[in-house]
């Protein structure tokens, strides 16, 4: 099957709500006639611009003197929006901008794009200078954010036409509002507990709520039990279908504890995920994170050593779900699934010091839609480390650049990220039923993980692809939240 077509659909579109508004100086108007409704057509152009990146837009016109800034101040606050940029459309005066970036409480890009790559040198005018003055008054409105006392504005320079590194960061500035959108409304389910004496993993929920906004809903696996229990067999054929669809199921490797996946499992495996859709729907989450032992033998522990395949399917369909109770990792899940570069469930596995490089994986769940080739299915007859058996995945991620996100807690209790980027190098990983990725980490293997390690993060991480280290530092500082970028 082509591998374009087997990628998990998107259970719930990405979106967010964005700002536009321009500025200029009204002393200008009637001076140069037509100029205004001039930057205006560049300021209705750039907002069809931010539009088709997938966002809803706001456009709140002209702001061109303090008291439409006191007015359009009021406007945009009660928009609900998740950023805004502000169109640097010709010299302004910074009292057009000093109450809104004072008291807005949503970020606020600067964006100077002028529609001429250069002026006309021979027959240029006082006009065709206005018209290109974008740029003139950023130092005037980053100058007073700073002796307001405000983050200083991040800035987007170039032309509004054919402007590939403009169109860029308009596009990584949507994405990260559509991050910033879902984290402040998010419900990420919790039920069961860590795992006994894995203290990295507790996770205060008033801290996450303080953080980002969302807010962790206290579940009880006794509820997916039940609705396991009343799943039928013709849910549990289409959901075995579906499986199937996006999963090879190849004959055991080495590793004695794997086999070729079984009808039981498989059918387990099904059944528990149309419960934990069906779970998800009733309490209304937009993520999950859990561990339960349950009594040996009980539906309880069937039910909990079942959940990797479901798992897995609703990870690529935005919903992050991890394993051993870690709400953190969750967040850092959620965080890069909404900037569409994956977030697989992660740790470090053993070094390669021939190759020089670290395999990064965990025993599920993971991201399906960014493996390398088709996932793998295969029944393990146990857990290593954890109770049951059943269903396994296993892949690698896509080749090429990655990028680590780990979401510890400080001494104070606040989170923090730790941000590395490295490559997803070619070659063969370990037939084990989990997910490994040859992770290559500069300026070698060893010194990265004594860097990494230095930071305090705790044993998990979320996986993506690309390099976006810049984009989730962005996000931490705009949260306030600290963060650290191990380099090579």
């Amino acid at each position: 099957m082509n591998r374009e077509t087997c990628l998990v659909a998107r259970r719930r579109p990405l979106t967010a709500n964005i700002g536009v508004f321009g500025v200029g100086f009204d002393v200008y108007w009637s001076q140069f006639p037509g100029l205004r409704d001039e930057l205006m057509g560049y300021l209705n152009q750039f907002e069809r611009q931010v539009r088709e990146h997938g966002v809803c837009t706001i456009n709140f016109g002209m702001v061109d003197n303090a008291e439409a800034a006191y007015a359009t101040l009021k406007r945009l606050r009660a928009s609900d929006l998740d950023l805004v940029f502000c169109d640097m459309l010709t010299y302004a005066t910074s009292s057009t901008f000093a109450a809104i970036v004072r008291e807005l409480d949503v970020p606020l890009v600067l964006v100077a794009l002028q529609p001429r790559r250069r002026l006309d040198y021979a027959q240029a005018t006082t006009y065709m200078q206005l018209c290109n003055d974008n740029i003139c008054s950023l130092p005037e409105f980053t100058g007073v954010a700073a002796r307001l006392g405000k983050r200083v504005p991040d800035v987007i320079i170039g032309t509004l036409d054919g402007d590939a590194n403009a169109s860029r960061e308009v596009h990584r500035w949507c994405s990260i509002a559509r991050v910033l959108h879902d984290l402040k409304t998010a419900r990420i389910g919790h039920f069961g507990h860590p795992i006994e004496a894995m203290l990295d993993m507790h996770t205060d929920p008033t801290a996450l709520t303080a953080a980002f906004g969302l807010h962790v809903v206290q579940a009880e696996i006794d509820l997916l039990v039940s609705l396991a229990r009343d799943v039928d067999e013709t849910a549990i054929c289409e959901k075995q279908a579906k499986i199937l669809q996006f999963f090879d199921t190849p004959d055991p490797g080495a590793d004695p504890l794997t086999r070729k996946i079984t009808r039981e499992d498989l059918r387990e495996a099904a059944r528990v995920a149309v419960a934990l859709d069906r779970f998800l729907e009733e309490l209304r989450l937009d993520g999950l994170a859990y561990y339960y032992k349950g009594e040996p033998g009980s539906d309880t522990e069937r039910v909990a050593a079942s959940l990797i395949v479901g798992n897995s399917l609703l990870c690529a369909a935005g919903v992050p779900v991890c394993g051993e109770s870690d709400l953190k990792t969750c967040v850092g899940m959620l965080i890069m699934d909404r900037l569409e570069i994956g977030g697989s469930f992660a740790e470090f596995h053993p070094i390669d010091f021939v190759d020089d490089f670290v395999l990064v994986g965990h025993d599920g769940p993971h991201h399906i839609n960014i493996a390398e080739g088709r996932p793998v299915l295969r029944s393990l007859s146990k857990y290593h480390g954890k109770p049951g058996s059943g269903a396994s995945v296993e892949f690698k991620i896509r080749e090429g650049p990655i990028t680590l996100l780990g979401v510890t807690s400080t001494a104070a209790g606040r989170p923090k990220f730790v941000i590395a980027e490295g490559e997803s190098v070619r070659g063969p990983i370990p037939a084990t039923g989990n997910t490994n990725t040859r992770g290559h980490f500069g300026p070698d293997a060893v010194t990265f993980l004594k860097r990494w390690v230095a930071e305090g993060p705790t044993h998990h991480f979320s996986l993506g692809t690309g390099h976006h280290a810049e984009t989730l530092r962005l996000i931490a500082d705009l949260l306030g939240i600290e963060s650290a970028t191990v380099s090579a």
